[in-house]
């Protein structure tokens, strides 16, 4: 039976579903009218809590969805490789360079071309580089301190799925404009729902699972005869599911109602 009693949420995913109350996120508790306040303390679970309350939540044992384990790696690639790393995931030869004396031996564990990210914070595509020479390296490093340097895998689209729960609730490929290494979405890329293969989805169910991440856009790619994640997005576009004509609000809804999550 489904349960109607609503939730209540902090961030403002969840703004337009009729079982969640969204109350904002808000830099002190005591910016919260004291009703509140006793709502977020009485909730068995909050939804999407945010960065700064998940770990509070998690110290005080309420439970959150996403999980805090989820918000720990939140558009930080650094924190997602050295955990692929250690739990001997499938990922692309990647490496991370501080200071000046460290990046003057990227081109000793790297051959050009290579890609270059801005490690964390970016999203959608924005903050990676295709570095084919030395002052295209050279611009990339006076960007920022840290060097996040991976190699690169000659393709020309890759795979997202999507895991909400512990569940594969949708997968499509994206697939790059003509003339651009990247297959985001929002930089041109074209999305088709065909033909996506088991073992990618299998993959990034797997790779969630062992990061105990429990909503999370998962980017799946081939390259010589193998899979590998480049990358896991917990804060994932909805194109995909409207290309689908999915409902993802309604999804989530039904998956809150179920006790799915």
């Amino acid at each position: 039976m489904k349960n109607s009693k609503k939730v209540i949420a902090l961030e403002a995913r969840l703004r337009r579903c009729k079982n969640v109350i969204t109350l904002g996120v808000k830099p002190n508790l005591a910016d919260y009218n004291p009703k509140d306040q006793e709502k977020i303390r009485e909730a068995k679970k909050i939804y999407y809590p945010s960065t700064f309350y998940a770990d509070l939540f998690d110290a005080m044992g309420k439970k959150t969805f996403p999980t805090y384990h989820t918000y720990k790696c939140v558009q930080d690639k650094i924190k997602q490789t050295a955990l692929f790393n250690l739990l001997k995931i499938p990922h692309p030869k990647t490496r991370v360079f501080y200071g000046k004396a460290q990046k003057n031996k990227i081109k000793n564990y790297f051959s050009m071309p290579f890609i270059a990210k801005i490690p964390q914070g970016s999203a959608m595509g924005r903050g990676v580089y295709l570095i084919k020479n030395e002052e295209e390296l050279k611009d990339y490093l006076s960007l920022l301190h840290v060097a996040y340097i991976q190699k690169y895998l000659a393709i020309d689209r890759d795979i997202r799925v999507v895991i909400i729960g512990g569940r594969c609730v949708h997968s499509y490929w994206r697939i790059a404009k003509e003339g651009e290494f990247r297959t985001n979405v929002a930089l041109g890329g074209t999305i088709s729902i065909d033909g996506v293969p088991k073992e990618a989805k299998d993959l990034a169910l797997y790779t969630a699972r062992k990061c105990q991440w429990d909503d999370v856009g998962m980017d799946i790619c081939m390259s010589g005869g193998h899979y590998y994640v480049l990358e896991a997005n917990m804060k994932y576009g909805k194109e995909g599911f409207r290309a689908a004509g999915i409902d993802y609000i309604q999804l989530v809804e039904d998956m809150i109602a179920n006790g799915q999550i």
